[in-house]
């Protein structure tokens, strides 16, 4: 991934997990490489406000990178898996703040 482009993000967990990822979603490698001739290259030219850690500091070695021929399809997939649980989530939490706002009404002002 090019580090210096202003839609690279990267965020450490708690736990240690690193990710790493285009912003606008045009790097279908990532995590492990953008393309050559990307059209949303954009260098990054100012840092203000942020804290700005090394990239070495979540991981010690390398990651390796995945074998096979279709990376590509393999991200696909695990795009669409995550795409096709979304809806189902999102319903839960809106019956979630359904239950939480039944018992409130608005009181009526004179």
């Amino acid at each position: 991934m090019r580090t210096d482009c202003r839609n690279y993000e990267s965020r450490t967990y708690g736990s240690g997990e690193v990710v790493r990822k285009c912003r606008i979603d045009l790097a279908p490698e990532a995590p492990w490489r953008c393309p050559d001739d990307c059209v949303g290259y954009d260098m990054r030219r100012i840092d203000a406000g942020w804290q700005v850690g090394t990239l070495a500091k979540g991981y010690d070695a390398a990651e390796p990178e995945p074998e096979g021929e279709d990376v590509t399809a393999l991200l696909d997939a695990a795009e669409d898996i995550v795409n096709a649980a979304a809806p189902e989530i999102l319903d839960e939490f809106e019956r979630k703040r359904e239950k939480r706002s039944f018992g409130r009404r608005k009181k009526k002002r004179k």
